[in-house]
């Protein structure tokens, strides 16, 4: 039998695949591949390893969630806005005269190359419209929920 601190040697077959991981892996940390295969099978072994694993799951599940709850609010910010927007200027924008439509069409252009560089600085400037907007709004008439919270 081997002295207490002695390693002892262990002879595995492993697929080539798997080999082939292991000295890349190595050869990458400029470790040695025995050092590499020791730490793999005593975290295999650690009976830690499934709760640690569990946790970084998680944790990284949460960040992912998070983040497509964000990008659902910003989505409903955006499909609202749009239709808002339209209804608001088909109201306030009155139809043009058969010979004014003409001059209209031929400044389109113009007004459209305007538009996406105003657009354009807003969107490099700074403050988005949808950091404009709480977290948490509540429906209009929706008492329920502000006598839940106070």
């Amino acid at each position: 039998m081997a002295k207490p601190g002695k390693k002892q040697r262990l002879s595995i077959y492993l697929d080539p695949p798997v080999m082939t991981a292991l000295v890349e892996y190595a050869a990458r940390r400029d470790l040695s591949r025995s050092l590499v295969a020791e730490a793999a099978i005593a975290s295999f072994l650690s009976p830690d390893a499934a709760e640690r694993h569990e946790a970084a799951l998680t944790k990284r599940i949460d960040q992912i969630d998070r983040r497509l709850n964000r990008i659902e609010r910003d989505l409903g910010i955006s499909v609202e806005t749009l239709p808002v927007f339209v209804r608001f200027w088909l109201t306030t924008t009155p139809q043009l005269p058969e010979p004014a439509q003409a001059a209209a069409r031929a400044q389109s252009g113009k007004r459209y190359d305007a538009f996406v560089a105003a657009l354009g600085r807003r969107l490099a400037q700074g403050p988005r419209l949808r950091s404009e907007i709480p977290e948490d709004v509540l429906p209009v008439g929706d008492s329920s929920s502000r006598e839940q919270q106070s």
